[in-house]
């Protein structure tokens, strides 16, 4: 296990993308991108707290902003503007996101407010390329972590509070269907998620501190601990092999410290699918 960045105050949905890892740092508020020497840079500030990243196919870059329900999108002369506004579906945070290989993206919402209200359930909406919003399924227990296989046919979302992971197939329009368990986690958190070559997931766990590798229907394959909370993980480096591993402390320090990392741990199967 190496160390690849440190100084976070909280990151989430790590991306690899172009040689480069990204990342939401949610609790500065930025968009944070590194190379593999550990050379990191602030692609962008979002006020409204970034969460999942993507790209459509075209190479134009996708940032929810959690709180206010936009999700943001880079022009190709480095402009941004609202690629489509979520909030009508939902009050409450947004959290990550998948764009798959057509340019539809999913996108999670926990479904209250955290940390202040009774947890409720929250969905998962789909933004077409075109930027058409709507929701395509309901009743998740903190709908967080989302994939979908490279073939764009099925989608899984990792339900923290559920402990479970739920698949679904994907329709020719985006929509989805025959929603099922992909696999009962007894004692798990799952958070951020991402698929490998063996079709096998890996799931980030914040109280677990751990990433635990595991086949569908929750055959364990592999888990590497930590000694901070794991939010997210993706496969990438130039062979694919590489998992990273966004870290911090949780319950965040009240002083303000950034003491959220991203580790690097080598994986047996290289990254496939989305994110």
């Amino acid at each position: 296990m190496n160390t690849l960045l440190t100084g976070l105050a909280m990151g989430e949905s790590p991306r690899w993308y172009d040689g480069w890892l990204w990342l939401s740092d949610m609790g500065a508020n930025e968009v944070v991108r590194v190379d593999l020497d550990g050379k990191s840079e602030v692609v962008v500030s979002v006020p409204g707290m970034p969460m999942g990243l993507g790209w459509l196919p075209d190479g134009r870059f996708l940032v929810v902003s959690s709180l206010d329900g936009k999700l943001l999108r880079r022009e190709p002369d480095g402009s941004w503007v609202t690629h489509a506004d979520l909030a009508p579906l939902s009050p409450f945070p947004w959290s990550d996101m998948a764009v798959d290989g057509r340019g539809n993206a999913y996108v999670g919402n926990i479904g209250f407010e955290f940390g202040v209200g009774e947890p409720a359930p929250g969905i998962v909406a789909l933004v077409t390329p075109d930027g058409q919003v709507r929701e395509v399924a309901d009743g998740f227990e903190f709908a967080n972590g989302i994939a979908v296989t490279p073939d764009n046919r099925t989608l899984i979302v990792a339900e923290s509070y559920g402990n479970r992971l739920t698949a679904f197939d994907i329709l020719d329009g985006g929509g989805l269907a025959n929603r099922r368990v992909w696999a009962d986690l007894p004692g798990g958190f799952p958070d951020g998620i991402c698929l490998d070559a063996d079709g096998a997931l890996w799931y980030a766990d914040v109280p677990g501190q751990r990433c635990v590798r595991l086949r569908e229907g929750g055959e364990v394959l592999r888990t590497v601990t930590f000694d901070q909370g794991a939010f997210a993980c993706i496969l990438g480096g130039p062979e694919g092999t590489t998992l990273f591993v966004t870290t911090a402390p949780w319950p965040p320090p009240q002083d303000g410290s950034r003491a959220g990392r991203v580790l690097t741990v080598e994986a047996p199967a290289r990254a496939v699918g989305y994110p």
